[in-house]
């Protein structure tokens, strides 16, 4: 699928956010699952969004199993709900200011009385619940100057794909800050959804869990997404064997 994806641990990668963080410098994240990649092989202005990330990690199972076939094997799920309690746990050490912009009021009221439960020294200094986006949003200059004004160094941002990796790449130049994709992580946090067990994330089970919860709205991406991908990986493993 021509994307390059990141082979590191989780620590690793939330060290490299932090780092980042501190010194204000402007980048985003985006944690790449089976649904982003084949979406990002048939969209070119995705692909190139995806490929100018500071850090692109493997968040789904399968992306893990081939990278590891590949021979990466320090490559592992960087999952956006577990990167952000990594980072939690370090921006609060550290002091540095956090921010969170997506999903709907209600959820978002719950999610920030959740994470300072847990992290209550953790600066949160901004939260924003924005009305309905188009999946290519264009750069508002106030939530740039409320962001901004707010010193957040570290902005998560919950849209889901592909809303969040357009919206990060065209804020991201005006922003010093890191900002990072957490897809549906705001929801697992606030208590809006259930995460699967932790069994069925480490089998790549988690798509099914969520369809389960969600099969309106979810039937057709994963129906879709799953089948190319599977017919894309059996293609490159032909021409492996062929070559």
């Amino acid at each position: 699928m021509n994307i390059s994806i990141t082979a590191a641990t989780s620590l690793k990668v939330a060290q490299s956010i932090l780092l980042n963080a501190t010194k204000g410098e402007s980048a985003y994240v985006c944690l790449a699952n089976v649904h982003m990649a084949v979406a990002a092989s048939r969209d070119r202005e995705l692909h190139s969004v995806i490929q100018n990330a500071f850090i692109v990690g493997p968040d789904g199972m399968p992306l893990v199993w081939l990278m590891k076939r590949q021979g990466f094997n320090e490559a592992e799920r960087i999952a956006g709900s577990d990167l952000a309690l990594k980072i939690f746990e370090m921006a609060a050490k550290e002091g540095i200011s956090v921010s969170f912009y997506g999903s709907s009021a209600k959820t978002m009221a719950a999610l920030k009385g959740s994470v300072l439960r847990k992290f209550p020294r953790l600066k949160v200094v901004n939260c924003e619940s924005p009305p309905l986006l188009p999946e290519r949003p264009e750069v508002n200059m106030e939530v740039v100057d409320r962001i901004r004004s707010s010193g957040a160094r570290i902005v998560f941002v919950g849209l889901g794909c592909p809303k969040q990796e357009f919206w990060m790449a065209a804020y991201s130049p005006h922003l010093p800050a890191v900002l990072v994709g957490v897809g549906a992580a705001f929801d697992f946090f606030a208590g809006t959804m259930k995460r699967a067990p932790l069994w069925m994330q480490r089998w790549g089970l988690e798509w099914f869990y969520r369809l389960c919860q969600e099969p309106t709205r979810l039937w057709r991406r994963y129906l879709v997404t799953n089948v190319l991908f599977t017919l894309m990986v059996l293609r490159e493993l032909l021409k492996r064997i062929v070559n």
